[in-house]
């Protein structure tokens, strides 16, 4: 069996990334919900249509904030 002894620098950008990406998913999932549940004018109901629509938004705002947070990482290393 592997073992890791610590975590590279290389480890701990993925990790980065990949939090950074959850939490944008979920953030963009929420308001894309909540703009169908809440926005006047719409029907106040959530159906199969508003979820894809917010599941899309949470893929763009995700892969959004990771790109940002590459392109961060990569300017910092260059530095």
């Amino acid at each position: 069996m592997v073992e890791q002894h610590g975590a590279g620098p290389r480890q701990a950008e993925e990790a980065q990334r990949r939090k950074v990406g959850v939490v944008a998913f979920l953030v963009g999932l929420v308001a894309g919900l909540a703009f169908f549940a809440f926005f006047p004018g719409l029907p106040h109901v959530i159906d199969w249509g508003a979820i894809l629509v917010s599941l899309g938004v949470g893929g763009v705002t995700r892969w959004a904030a990771q790109s940002r947070t590459a392109q961060r990482t990569r300017k910092s290393q260059r530095m």
